[in-house]
């Protein structure tokens, strides 16, 4: 169940109360020890965070801020052209600066007069009820830490530059931030296994990977694909299916790689209408009463 866990670096905390995450033996930062300090570092930010104070101030280096600058230079003009309108309108809307790395205070701030929607610091992995639920109450819980120098156009894991240019862009527009917080009511009526395996199925290729037809063309919504400097890309080449949410939340795919497989709306009020519907009706029978069967495998 909600296999994007495993995307994550897992974070823990000894005795001493030494904050560490265990980056993967692959991980571009690896073997970097002023990068893996810092992240230690900025994990226990958030992990001593208390919701009831301001969200923990990050001093982002001048080697962070040139990461940030460089992935807003390159995926600016892949926007542009690959991006749903609704996506490129919100940007322009929430106005995030290309020249420095905006802090979770400041992306709320931004936000919150748009569509409420405000961020909260996460140490990494946060559980399902808490990252799917808090939709509904309009909190995305966010990294804060930025990816391995070495590497700025490539990540591994979510960090704050797929949180904040993939979903803070459909968090900006009234209407996906609305399908956000419809995923947060229905995760929270989930208690089986199987229903949320499904639920973040359906998800994973929605708000993560979807795409939608607009003006002959295929454009971008997903958040994976958005903060995505090769996979945007390449998302056309994929094999695009209709909207089927029966065949997408129990479609096995492969976080590690390129989506092979994606499933298109015909524009933003089909996708209002489908994956909205579902949201608001999914409860843990939702497999069963859609009459789910195996879609061919990817």
């Amino acid at each position: 169940m909600f296999k994007e866990a495993q995307l994550y670096a897992p974070v823990t905390t000894s005795v001493d109360g030494a904050v560490t995450v265990h980056l993967a033996d692959d991980h571009p930062g690896v073997g970097d020890p002023d990068y893996r300090a810092r992240r230690n570092h900025i994990a226990s930010l958030a992990l001593g965070w208390d919701a009831s104070g301001p969200i923990p101030h990050v001093d982002y280096t001048e080697q962070e801020q040139e990461v940030w600058r460089t992935v807003c230079r390159e995926l600016a003009a892949k926007h542009e052209r690959l991006a749903c309108d609704e996506y490129r309108e919100a940007m322009a809307q929430l106005a995030l600066p290309v020249d420095r790395i905006p802090e979770l205070r400041e992306v709320g701030d931004r936000l919150r007069p748009l569509t409420g929607f405000e961020y909260h610091p996460a140490a990494g992995l946060v559980s399902f009820d808490e990252f799917y639920g808090g939709l509904a109450d309009g909190v995305f819980h966010s990294t804060q830490y930025v990816r391995h120098h070495a590497r700025p156009l490539y990540t591994p894991e979510p960090d704050l530059i797929h949180e904040v240019i993939g979903h803070g862009g459909t968090l900006a527009s009234p209407r996906l931030a609305d399908l956000n917080r419809l995923a947060g009511r229905a995760a929270r009526r989930l208690e089986t296994d199987a229903g949320r395996d499904f639920f973040a199925t359906v998800f994973w290729f929605t708000i993560e990977f979807g795409v939608v037809r607009e003006a002959g063309e295929l454009r971008a919504y997903g958040a994976g694909l958005l903060s995505s400097y090769g996979e945007i890309e390449e998302f056309r080449g994929a094999e695009i299916r209709p909207l089927d949410i029966a065949e997408m939340g129990v479609l096995e795919y492969d976080i590690t790689r390129y989506q092979p497989i994606l499933y298109a709306a015909d524009g933003i009020e089909h996708l209002l209408d489908v994956v909205g519907g579902f949201f608001s009706e999914c409860d843990d029978d939702a497999p069963v009463r859609l009459g789910t069967r195996t879609p061919a495998k990817v």
